[in-house]
């Protein structure tokens, strides 16, 4: 998905996924995003209040949802590169640590590959 004339954008959010940003936002102010790598709450995106989660150089920015910025570790991200990140809701707990726990909700990551002309504005080949 693009947006704009040529921006390619590496992460991206459904309406629900959107709708649920808002929700956690008015009820506990600017959120964040880092996709989790595995353990604890397997592979999914975890929100935490803005601040909460510590980034560093082993992050990557990828970009932002609802205004909130979304991170993914620098190892995992060369798995993930070539495809965009879709962020989307579906029913049951999310995290344990993610915001979203007692909404009835939780995030979801889904993925499509880049077409080569997106793979070439984003300088990946």
């Amino acid at each position: 998905m693009t947006q704009g004339n040529s921006e390619v954008r590496k992460v991206v959010a459904t309406e629900a996924a959107l709708e649920l940003i808002e929700r956690l936002r008015s009820k506990h102010g600017p959120v964040m995003f880092h996709q989790s790598g595995g353990c604890c709450d397997g592979s999914s995106p975890m929100c935490f209040p803005l601040g909460e989660f510590i980034v560093g150089d082993s992050d990557v920015l990828m970009g932002e949802i609802g205004g909130a910025p979304f991170y993914m570790s620098k190892a995992q991200y060369e798995y993930w590169k070539f495809t965009q990140l879709i962020i989307d809701v579906v029913p049951g707990r999310g995290g344990m640590f993610s915001l979203e726990g007692p909404e009835g909700q939780r995030f979801l990551t889904r993925s499509r590959v880049f077409t080569e002309e997106e793979q070439r504005r984003l300088k990946l080949l």
